[in-house]
């Protein structure tokens, strides 16, 4: 249920079912199902359908396809956060003799694996899983396309490792593993590895003609932690709620920005295109918004979902056809739709608790060699340290504290750097030492340890 200060405006709420309704109509699609998620609940759900009088709704399950990746990813990262392994691992210390073992974990994730999109023959989205009983019938006899960590090349079969790989640590079936670590814990009770009544039905739909053709439904086995999920857009939303902010029982908001963080290098077309690859997650630059989530596509179903962290607004899209309307297109036109029309409201401003003196006297300006930043404290003792003139944009940063008198980078080019405060012998402060570059109180500052000295004329101007 929605408060009155949750629920949407008219205007956005016919703004998004319109949206809807185009996308089923144009897209010639037999159902479109959708839902909006913003201060981690659902304020709006549409649906539009070609049968009169059995539109589908918000529990009817829709097989989601690639999302199960980032569900599978989810269950990768638990096992980093226990200190079960280590995403630089190669995958051959964990899971041997898969003769792909050379990948590190992270490589995996990113699709840097260097493996082929798909299994060997035949089109393992159209047939049992039975098919490809062992992880080598998946693999086949030359599983590389590319060297290992050069190139992002999208992978199933690098998904279905990391399935086989959370099995193997786990000592359970994939399906159960998620069922206990994730579904369960997020109250995801109509998410299932096989449908569960009410579910869509799955068509192809001719591209010349408004007729259609039924899809079979496969498990499919090993390649199940690639695309095996049904869901709805009801747990999709909770789903989405839950990678925008965390939650402790299954994942820390701090990892879960982990897989929200580019991680495999983009080809030129994708760069043009403003998107990139996390782990396990999606990300683009769409109208010069931010998205993090993902597609699904298999033989009669489409799924996007799509996240705005900065917004604070996600949205869910359904399809029960092969190909025609782009979920994740729709999904983020519902996402423009709330922020523009019902921007974020901002939380209240409240002053930081007690803070430390020796901490509050480094806020203000400081200057690597002539480029003037700001630094200033924020909330949970961190620091930000901002560019104020041209020159220096791609150094600003925000620091953690580490309890040690130093403080750590968590973006941009000081990411994982350390920063301390160097002060004198009567505890005044020399200078900051961020990664070995020097922050002086004044342009090249004369009384402070500037690196190769400053000429003893000081500044001056033509003679």
């Amino acid at each position: 249920m929605t408060t009155p200060e949750e629920e949407l405006l008219p205007a956005t709420r016919r703004a998004l079912l319109h949206r809807v309704a185009v996308g089923q109509a144009e897209g010639r699609a037999p159902s479109m199902v959708a839902a909006v998620v913003r201060g981690g609940r659902t304020v709006w759900t549409g649906t539009r359908t070609c049968l009169e009088g059995h539109a589908p709704d918000e529990n009817t399950q829709y097989r989601v396809g690639s999302i199960t990746k980032t569900f599978t990813a989810v269950l990768v990262l638990r096992l980093r956060d226990e200190g079960v392994l280590d995403l630089g691992d190669p995958l051959e210390k964990h899971l041997p003799g898969t003769g792909a073992g050379e990948a590190t974990i992270a490589e995996l994730l990113a699709h840097r694996g260097g493996l082929a999109a798909e299994t060997p023959s035949p089109w393992w989205e159209r047939t049992p899983g039975t098919l490809r009983p062992e992880l080598a019938d998946a693999l086949g006899e030359q599983p590389h396309r590319h060297p290992v960590g050069r190139r992002f090349h999208y992978s199933n079969i690098g998904y279905a490792l990391l399935g086989a790989l959370v099995e193997e640590l786990r000592g359970a079936p994939w399906e159960d593993v998620l069922r206990r670590e994730v579904l369960e814990p997020l109250g995801l009770r109509r998410t299932s590895c096989e449908p569960m009544v009410p579910h869509a039905g799955g068509w192809a739909v001719h591209p010349w003609a408004d007729v259609m053709l039924p899809e079979p439904t496969e498990h499919f086995g090993r390649m199940a932690p690639a695309g095996q999920l049904w869901s709805t857009t009801e747990d999709l939303a909770r789903f989405a709620a839950f990678l925008a902010t965390g939650d402790d029982r299954v994942l820390s908001e701090e990892s879960l920005h982990e897989m929200r963080t580019p991680a495999a290098p983009a080809e030129v077309a994708d760069v043009a295109a403003g998107a990139a690859y996390g782990l396990g997650m999606q990300l683009q630059q769409h109208e010069g918004r931010f998205l993090v989530g993902h597609s699904g596509s298999v033989p009669g179903f489409l799924a996007g979902l799509t996240i705005s962290v900065e917004d604070d607004v996600a949205a869910v899209v359904l399809v029960n056809c092969t190909s025609g309307p782009g979920a994740w297109s729709v999904a983020a036109d519902l996402v423009r739709i709330v922020a523009e029309a019902e921007p974020r409201i901002p939380e209240p401003w409240r002053p930081l608790p007690d803070v430390d003196r020796s901490v509050l006297e480094l806020a203000g300006q400081w200057y690597w060699g002539t480029h003037a930043f700001a630094l200033r404290l924020v909330t949970g003792g961190g620091l930000s340290l901002d560019p104020l003139s041209g020159g220096g944009e791609d150094l600003g940063a925000r620091f953690r504290v580490n309890g040690d008198g130093t403080w750590t980078g968590l973006n941009g080019y000081f990411a994982g750097e350390s920063l301390r405060a160097v002060r004198r012998p009567d505890g005044s402060v020399d200078h900051l030492d961020l990664g070995s570059f020097v922050f002086t109180r004044q342009p090249y500052d004369e009384g402070a340890s500037v690196p190769g000295g400053v000429d003893p004329e000081g500044w001056r101007g033509i003679s």
